[in-house]
C-alpha cells in the first residue's frame, strides 16, 4: 500500500508508485478507489495551485466548521517543508505539529484531514504547490495560527526573519487564541 500512517489519526503520507524510464515518468497522483481502500473517503470538490519563490511561508491556515476542508497536497515543481498542527480538541496529538519534506522529486503527498492547521515554507528557488479540497473555500470561515507561535515551537529549519509572509499571516493569533470548532 502506498500510504504511510502517521502518529496523527487520519494524517497519511501518500507515496505513489512512479514508473520512470528514458522518456520521463508516469504516476497516478490520485485514484479514488486506492484512497477509499486506505480509509480516505473525501469527495474532493476544488483544486488549488500556487506559485511561490524561495522563503515564502504560507500558513498556518484552516477553514472552520461547517466549511472545514480535508486536503491532499503535492508539489509539482520545487520543494517545501509542509507543516500541519492538530487542532482537534481531545485528540491525543492536539497542539502537536508534523512536518514533511515534499518535493517534485520525491513525489510524496500528504492527506490532511479536517481539524488541522496547514502551512508550508518554500525551500527551492520557485515552487508550484497544488492541493485538492473536499469543501469549498469560504472567506467567512477562515481560521489561522501564527507561524511563530511560541507554544507550538515549530522548527521551520529556516531563518524566519528572512521568510516572505503575507500581511494577513503576520497578524494571525497564537494557538491559545485561535478560533477553533474542532472536536476529536
Amino acid at each position: 500500500m502506498p500510504f504511510i500512517d502517521t502518529e496523527f489519526k487520519g494524517l497519511k503520507i501518500f507515496e505513489p508508485r512512479v514508473f520512470a524510464d528514458s522518456r520521463g515518468y508516469f504516476f497516478e497522483s490520485f485514484n479514488k478507489q486506492l484512497f477509499t481502500e486506505a480509509g480516505i473517503n473525501s469527495e474532493f470538490v476544488q483544486d488549488n495551485e500556487s506559485k511561490s519563490q524561495r522563503g515564502v511561508l504560507r500558513g498556518l491556515h484552516y477553514q472552520l466548521n461547517p466549511m472545514a476542508q480535508a486536503k491532499l497536497i503535492r508539489v509539482v515543481e520545487g520543494e517545501v517543508l509542509d507543516v500541519v498542527v492538530d487542532i482537534r480538541v481531545g485528540s491525543p496529538t492536539y497542539g502537536k505539529s508534523f512536518s514533511l519534506l515534499v518535493s517534485a522529486e520525491n513525489k510524496k503527498q500528504l492527506y490532511i484531514p479536517r481539524g488541522f492547521a496547514h502551512g508550508f515554507l518554500v525551500l527551492s528557488e520557485t515552487c508550484i504547490f497544488q492541493y485538492k479540497c473536499d469543501n469549498y473555500y469560504s472567506k467567512e470561515s477562515e481560521g489561522g495560527i501564527h507561524f511563530r507561535d511560541a507554544e507550538l515551537n515549530i522548527n521551520w529549519g529556516f531563518d524566519l526573519d528572512q521568510a516572505l509572509v503575507s500581511d494577513k499571516d503576520k497578524v494571525l493569533p497564537g494557538f491559545k487564541d485561535c478560533k477553533n470548532t474542532f472536536v476529536f
